[in-house]
């Protein structure tokens, strides 16, 4: 494995082996990375018309190699990127924004955040938090966290998250996915509402199509604040949130910069990620067989949009990263290069010894990547180095913070070196943006129910075809 890299910003130079000068938590190195991928099964329809021109493409590569420094040409990403959103039926144009304040709540001396929502598709509502410095003099970096599965903005790595980086001095916004916290019926997180099964692969497109756009209306609420800086926007997933972060920096090029953690080790055909929560991974990634290689394709459009980290736990057993470990990294880092006939933009992989399925964008590591790209107005390297360290089972039991019990142990969630001392516990309450009243009066825009409701309505809730996953 090659150790990474040099970083020299702010006039000082050192050797900077990426995670392992932060401290006793790893020695991580960034590597070139990879999938083994391959041509996936000739879509129909709509995607097979969508996928056309990248078929042909493809076609032509095979026939004649010099033509592979075209394929991902400035001209050819605007096209690709638009079929990628028509196979997963996202709206365009983009559904009104319809940004609404709901209340602030100071968290404080240091950071407030407001209690705010925006318009979806259906003419739904996501409910957020926003999390801001309380002192802002200048235009700043913004930051979005996607939540992995049962996560909701109330889990602890989203709001720990929220203050920690806008200590940092950006602003971070964190959001309920569909079917948890404020879109549960229940007003519950951790229940999983969106994987429940349906028999028609159009649904579960169509959800993988509703998660990117509540990312992408996500990115549209940040831009439209007066204080963030709009060449300065990053979004985070962990888990299925690196699922959608996976598509969303490669179709939304607004965004600047890109972390995927507790992922990002996209397969191919009959891999795990065709395979496994079919109503919000499965079927998604399979109505992108268009694409052929379907790693590649996505991290060339991420390469040509921004800067991207994929970090792992080297003993991540949840999304296979024993089998698809820095080797494969590697292979896909070089088939993404091919793509683009350059390696610049193509991402960094990083990894953590001994550590298995963690949010480690709240980690030394991540942070000093994040830093190096975003520019935090209240951070240096040297401060991300210097700064103390949060055990994180210990600290939820003193602030009575509640974790996922799948996640809570030391191997995973529960083990996380968390940047900082300096953020408490907060309540799923004081999170909430709408009133028990006002959740009630507006149910029926917010929960999972009501849009799967609507869209089988749209579809005629068809049956679905052989071969379908079912797990």
């Amino acid at each position: 494995m090659e150790k990474l890299c040099k970083i020299e910003p702010y006039g000082w130079r050192r050797a900077y082996p990426f995670a392992g000068a932060c401290g006793n938590f790893v020695l991580a190195t960034l590597t070139s990375s990879a999938a083994r991928g391959g041509v996936g099964p000739r879509a129909t329809g709509r995607e097979a018309y969508a996928g056309a021109a990248v078929n042909l493409a493809i076609l032509l590569l095979a026939l004649a190699p010099g033509l592979s420094a075209q394929i991902l040409t400035p001209t050819a990403q605007a096209p690709l990127r638009r079929q990628i959103r028509e196979a997963l039926f996202v709206p365009d144009p983009l559904p009104p924004l319809d940004a609404q304040f709901h209340g602030m709540l100071r968290i404080d001396d240091n950071v407030e955040m407001e209690r705010v929502s925006f318009g979806t598709e259906f003419g739904m509502r996501v409910p957020a938090n926003l999390y801001l410095p309380s002192e802002r003099d200048e235009k700043i970096p913004a930051l979005i966290v996607v939540n992995g599965h049962g996560g909701s903005k109330s889990s602890w790595y989203a709001f720990y998250t929220g203050v920690l980086y806008a200590y940092a001095g950006a602003a971070v916004l964190t959001y309920d996915p569909a079917g948890e916290g404020e879109r549960n019926p229940e007003r519950k997180s951790g229940t999983r509402a969106h994987d429940k099964i349906e028999r028609n692969p159009e649904l579960g497109r169509r959800q993988g199509g509703l998660m990117q756009t509540d990312l992408m209306q996500a990115v549209s609420y940040l831009l439209q604040r007066d204080e963030v800086d709009p060449k300065r926007i990053a979004v985070m997933g962990y888990s299925m949130g690196s699922f959608v972060v996976s598509i969303a920096g490669a179709i939304d090029a607004r965004i600047r910069a890109a972390v995927l953690v507790g992922g990002g080790n996209l397969d191919g055909p009959g891999g795990q990620w065709d395979s496994a929560k079919p109503m919000c991974q499965g079927y998604p990634y399979q109505a992108l067989s268009f694409l052929g290689d379907r790693p590649a394709v996505l991290y060339a459009l991420q390469a040509a949009r921004g800067p991207t980290l994929i970090y792992n736990g080297l003993e991540d057993s949840v999304v296979h990263i024993p089998e698809t470990g820095p080797p494969f990294f590697d292979d896909l880092r070089k088939r993404t290069v091919k793509l683009l006939a350059t390696g610049d933009g193509v991402f960094d992989s990083g990894f953590s010894p001994g550590t298995s399925h963690r949010p480690y964008f709240v980690t030394r590591p991540v942070a000093a990547w994040l830093e190096d790209k975003l520019d935090f107005p209240n951070w240096t390297p040297r401060g991300i180095e210097d700064m103390p360290e949060t055990h994180i089972s210990e600290w939820a039991k003193e602030q009575e913070v509640e974790m996922d019990p799948l996640y809570a142990t030391e191997h995973r969630e529960g083990g996380t070196p968390a940047l900082g001392n300096f953020v408490g516990g907060l309540w799923p309450e004081e999170l909430n943006v709408y009133t028990d009243r006002e959740w009630e009066r507006n149910k029926k825009r917010l929960v999972i129910d009501e849009w799967v409701r609507q869209a089988k309505e749209l579809i005629g809730n068809s049956e679905a075809p052989a071969g379908s996953p079912s797990n």
